[in-house]
């Protein structure tokens, strides 16, 4: 059974990025989406974080919540 906590800083981890609070502001200040792009289809991921990205909405998983507030924050500058 998987027990690892899913909130940001993880998904940050999961997708290989740094993963600090501060890091992640930062990534978030510098990257930005418009509102008919989604997330898995955003420019800067590479193919894995992209594929990782599409699988877990795709099948609801316990990474959806966190991946959906990071979809947020993404948007908020637009």
């Amino acid at each position: 059974m998987d027990t690892t906590k899913h909130d940001i800083n993880t998904l940050f981890a999961q997708l290989g990025l740094p993963s600090s609070e501060a890091q992640i502001d930062a990534f978030i200040a510098s990257h930005a989406i418009e509102d008919t792009t989604l997330i898995q289809d955003a420019p800067f991921w590479d193919e894995s974080q992209q594929h990782f990205l599409a699988e877990s909405l795709a099948e609801d998983s316990d990474w959806s919540e966190v991946i959906d507030e990071l979809d947020v924050r993404l948007r908020q500058g637009n």
